[in-house]
């Protein structure tokens, strides 16, 4: 009797071993060989003696996609560093102060129509989207003689006296490809004082602004040929400096805009890095369900985090708190991250030892990158798992006698 009972509890045993597999996740993408969105998704002992970042800079260089020059960027006008901001243009809803010398009927504040013109009373519209200030001056006052109420063209000066908000389309290599709303000024923001200076600027109706708004560049992105569109007009420019803390252009955008980021098909360290250009941070989600909770919140570990973008796997399981403790109970950990190819859309699971990735003297080569949205989960070690098991058994023995009794 008492080895039927020895056997039925080994039964159970292996039953209950049976209920979490420990097999390594297959992903599509072939992980293991370094050829996944990023290299570093790699499992420890492949035996690579390359760098992850080597590995991911041959792909670029290996597809012919280093910088504008070898890319063959497309044509169009090319913008260099030189200007870090191109003239105030306007866009529709601008509001402007007109002044005509001596003459108070025409001087005033309008509002550029959703027309794209300028209208003065008794006057035919000017187009002023897209144009400076500068630039309408003289049209205005054309206007002006065209309807015989000059004769001779009048002094005309046109400030720009607050900005709009604007509608920009971002697409290409940028996590939330989309729609987004720039620039304008709420009440909490206006600054009275600085409209009644006669004058405006904007920090906010820009191209790194809207990158931002669209979640940012991701590592992929080609940030030496940023493309605008405005109209017919193609505009070129290399914001590359931007992920550098230096000048690049940042041009005022205006409503209708549409910006494309190329890719180069490549993952790069370089621009894993907070900036005006990249994400402001990382949104990850998190699981530590321990037989010390029993669920996140008791543990103080919240469902998700907000992390500093180019946060790395350990950084980010440190703050899980799967790491340290008992080496007795809590060595030995495992996590699992579950990340996606922004490119492609195809989801990945990469599974690591801590203890063991700890221990590596080339540990950088397999702690990839957080990206947005990303989630991470924890598995306690063998111990617990044993522990646990056992507190299992007994239960299962007890029944069994309690059966028999």
């Amino acid at each position: 009797m008492a080895m039927s009972k020895l056997y039925v509890v080994a039964l159970f045993a292996v039953l209950l071993s049976g209920c979490a597999s420990q097999k390594t996740p297959d992903n599509n993408e072939t992980a293991s060989l370094g050829q996944a969105y990023s290299a570093r998704y790699r499992s420890p002992g492949d035996g690579f003696e390359k760098s992850s970042g080597f590995i991911d800079a041959q792909r670029c260089r290996g597809a012919g996609l280093i910088g504008a020059e070898s890319a063959g960027a497309s044509k169009g006008e090319f913008v260099s560093n030189l200007g870090v901001r191109e003239g105030e243009v306007l866009s529709i809803g601008d509001l402007v102060e007109v002044f005509v010398e001596q003459d108070e009927t025409f001087t005033g504040a309008y509002v550029v129509g959703v027309d794209g013109t300028l209208r003065l009373p008794f006057a035919k519209p000017v187009r002023a989207v897209g144009r400076t200030p500068a630039q309408i001056e003289a049209s205005l006052a054309q206007a002006l003689v065209d309807e015989q109420l000059y004769d001779a063209a009048p002094r005309v000066s046109v400030l720009l006296a607050d900005y709009a908000e604007a509608e920009a389309f971002v697409a290409g290599a940028v996590y939330e490809p989309r729609q987004v709303i720039i620039g304008g000024a709420n009440a909490q923001t206006r600054d009275v004082e600085r409209q009644r200076a006669l004058g405006a600027a904007t920090l906010t109706r820009t191209l790194s602004a809207a990158l931002r708004n669209a979640g940012g560049v991701r590592p992929d992105a080609d940030l030496s040929r940023v493309r605008v569109i405005r109209g017919g007009q193609r505009l070129e420019f290399d914001i590359r400096n931007a992920v550098q803390g230096r000048a690049f252009p940042d041009p005022v955008l205006i409503s209708g805009d549409r910006i494309e980021v190329p890719s180069l098909g490549c993952f790069q360290d370089s621009l894993m890095v907070p900036s005006s250009v990249t994400a402001p941070g990382v949104k990850v989600f998190l699981s530590n369900l321990s037989e010390t909770a029993l669920a996140n919140a008791p543990a103080a570990v919240p469902d998700a985090r907000e992390m500093r973008y180019g946060t790395r796997f350990l950084q980010a399981v440190f703050g899980l708190n799967c790491v340290g403790g008992s080496k007795l109970t809590n060595a030995n950990r495992r996590a699992v991250l579950f990340s996606r190819n922004p490119m492609t859309g195809e989801s990945i699971v990469i599974e690591h030892s801590l203890e063991s990735l700890l221990r590596r003297a080339d540990r950088d080569e397999f702690n990839p990158y957080i990206l947005p949205e990303d989630a991470i989960a924890c598995y306690d070690s063998s111990v617990i798992s044993v522990k646990n098991l056992a507190a299992v058994l007994g239960v299962g023995a007890a029944v069994i006698y309690a059966s028999e009794n």
